[in-house]
């Protein structure tokens, strides 16, 4: 699996169980939410380490907590 798709995963799984929108994410992370769209749609591959961070503050976990699935053990590259 791609880093990018991985990200896309965690993220859903997390929208899911804090049961958040996108929207909602948005506006708890400080993110606008064409950055958040943008990546979840997979107009682009890439997300920067300190947008993934407000994400993760967005949801009140750390980024450990956000890496913390075996699927990042065995992501590739972009």
């Amino acid at each position: 699996m791609k880093l990018s798709d991985a990200i896309r995963k965690r993220i859903k799984f997390y929208l899911k169980e804090k049961n958040m929108n996108t929207w909602k994410l948005c506006k708890m992370s400080g993110i606008p939410c064409s950055t958040i769209s943008t990546f979840m749609s997979g107009k682009t591959e890439l997300i920067k380490l300190d947008t993934l961070l407000h994400i993760c503050e967005g949801f009140n976990i750390t980024l450990g907590e956000f890496f913390k699935d075996s699927m990042f053990d065995t992501a590739e590259q972009d």
